[in-house]
């Protein structure tokens, strides 16, 4: 399983972090072992003390596929979750500072919780209008829409499969929307795409 993540495609979460808008999606991968073993908690790694919550969208691949046209795209998924890309943030504004890659600050372990359960994307009347929250110790900290996306899922996949053979249970995350912030030990996260709570873990 890969794990395909992009960055920068919501407006408002790249003009918080004043970041430059792309022209192209940026993206990055994790390993498998930065998904969180069932049941298992975040554990907070003791190189930062700085890590980020970011809520995403994701789309489980569903078939093999590569140089995929964006009017084919569709057929490579049947199945939206949701996620949370931990980011070291100083960490990572070190690497950045001296031009060097993230992943040391995106792809440590754990930091790729994934939904249990993924919803059929026949659910939903428009994947292009879906909602979908983060809520930290009850307290909603993120709320994004696909609407907002900068580059859509469809996009996104046939863009990513010039580059790298999508595989069946291929995770792509879409990106996340503005309102990151800190956790710290003892919070506990819960992500939700429209009112379906579909994720939740505590920090230790």
């Amino acid at each position: 399983m890969k794990i395909i993540c992009v960055g920068r495609n919501y407006v408002d979460h790249i003009r918080e972090l004043s970041n430059e808008q792309p022209d192209d999606p940026v993206i990055f991968l994790k390993p498998e072992t930065a998904v969180p073993l069932k049941n298992e908690p975040f554990f907070y790694p003791d190189f930062s003390q700085d890590v980020h919550h970011e809520v995403e969208i994701l789309v489980k691949i569903n078939r093999v596929g590569k140089n995929i046209e964006e009017r084919f795209a569709h057929k490579y998924y049947d199945e939206i979750g949701v996620g949370i890309d931990f980011t070291a943030r100083d960490l990572q504004s070190k690497l950045k500072a001296k031009g060097l890659p993230w992943e040391l600050a995106k792809a440590f372990n754990g930091s790729a919780p994934i939904s249990p359960t993924f919803v059929p994307k026949t659910d939903f009347a428009d994947l292009n209008n879906i909602n979908f929250h983060l809520d930290v110790n009850g307290e909603t900290r993120q709320q994004g829409n696909t609407s907002l996306m900068l580059f859509k899922i469809d996009y996104l996949i046939s863009f990513v499969s010039r580059y790298f053979l999508l595989q069946k249970g291929d995770i792509l995350f879409t990106g996340t929307p503005k309102g990151v912030g800190p956790v710290q030990i003892g919070d506990t996260l819960t992500a939700y795409i429209e009112d379906r709570k579909l994720l939740e873990l505590n920090v230790k």
